[in-house]
């Protein structure tokens, strides 16, 4: 079986592998010489929006993408030719936040207060509805904390519309959480559905930095309130393969923030510390080939390798360190890799993450939030 892939990022590189071990054939589409994907896969190198890319990839047999906002042409181009997964739907509502918050209402799903805002007079009228702090995003093509924008009061509005130069976008209430928690989980074709343990995750400056996956008595009311919002969406847009819905809780209340429609960072950590990977489970579906088992195998965390300095050699001291390296190029707020970690328990995984926020050269960003321990504070 051959899978395209549309784009050629770290996460396409991450399913072309799982493909090889699996007996599937990646294709990738991608324009730069460089993409991480390009050494394991079948590399098209051309624009996702190319004509000429789509038909360098149709003599595949199923289409999916590593990215939320794939082209809508080339989406319809190719499920003329063969099944595109997760499915045309899902791609759209995940590649636009205003059609994302109207599938949380429509699912009667929690969120934050929010409202579409298309001009600077939208914005200064929903501010007044939403409330304050509040934070302006982009409707589409935003990710790691880029295009967005803090706004604490009124007269910031002009500054922050102006710096998203005035494109379509979404305001909401900025919420004071307790934690951020993602929950996975991968539909079939016919139905079935696996989840994965919810995960803790720890952002800086709008970039994911840390991971971990709860375990047995850790995720009190969340595990099944998270499975039920997760499970209405994948119902709702007859989904196929992986996806992963982010949550604030606040006070054991779950409010959905986003949702993607691919393997996610999020789930890295299941490469070791679950049966069957994100990765897999999502090629398996997107196949039509049964899923595989989702149970966690024991304590583990995931650690987001970003910026110039990363240093993936020093990782080698750390017990159960598990290192995966994009083949990028280094760059401020760059994710160029990222680390598993798996202990026998807790007490030493945190012992494991200590060390390594001890080595003599890591990533100053990687661990800037310095403690880098999973204890509640």
């Amino acid at each position: 079986m051959k899978v395209a892939i549309l784009g050629g990022g770290q996460l396409a590189r991450m399913l072309a592998i799982a493909a090889h071990r699996i007996g599937i054939e990646p294709w990738v589409v991608d324009p730069s010489p460089e993409a991480p994907a390009a050494p394991v896969a079948h590399h098209v190198r051309g624009a996702l929006d190319d004509p000429a890319s789509w038909e360098a990839i149709a003599h595949c047999d199923v289409a999916t993408a590593e990215i939320d906002h794939a082209p809508s042409s080339a989406l319809a181009w190719l499920a003329d030719r063969m099944p595109v997964r997760p499915g045309s739907r899902a791609f759209a509502v995940a590649g636009d936040r205003l059609a994302e918050k109207r599938l949380f209402d429509e699912l009667g799903i929690d969120t934050a207060p929010w409202s579409a805002v298309d001009s600077l007079d939208d914005l200064r009228s929903a501010l007044h509805r939403v409330g304050l702090p509040a934070v302006l995003k982009l409707r589409r093509e935003g990710y790691d904390g880029r295009g967005q924008r803090v706004i604490r009061r009124v007269e910031e509005a002009r500054t922050a519309w102006q710096s998203l130069e005035g494109r379509p976008s979404i305001v909401e209430r900025l919420i004071d959480f307790d934690r951020e928690v993602s929950v996975l989980a991968a539909r079939g074709v016919d139905g079935d559905v696996r989840f994965w343990s919810p995960v803790e995750n720890r952002h800086e400056a709008g970039i994911l930095r840390h991971s971990r996956p709860l375990g047995p008595g850790e995720t009190g009311s969340i595990e099944f309130a998270g499975r039920r919002v997760v499970g209405s969406i994948l119902d709702s847009l007859d989904y196929v393969g992986v996806l992963a819905v982010e949550f604030f809780e606040v006070g054991g209340r779950l409010i959905a923030n986003e949702l993607a429609s691919r393997v996610h960072n999020s789930g890295h950590w299941t490469e070791e510390g679950a049966e069957t990977s994100q990765f897999e489970n999502h090629l398996r579906a997107i196949a039509g080939r049964p899923l595989g088992s989702t149970r966690l195998l024991g304590p583990t965390a995931m650690v987001n390798l970003v910026g110039l300095d990363a240093a993936p050699e020093h990782w080698q001291a750390v017990p159960g360190a598990r290192l995966h390296w994009y083949g990028k190029r280094p760059a401020p707020g760059r994710k160029v890799g990222h680390v598993t970690l798996r202990a026998e328990t807790r007490l030493d995984l945190d012992a494991n993450l200590a060390h390594a926020a001890t080595l003599p050269v890591t990533s100053s960003e990687a661990f800037s939030d310095a403690a880098l321990r999973w204890q509640a504070s």
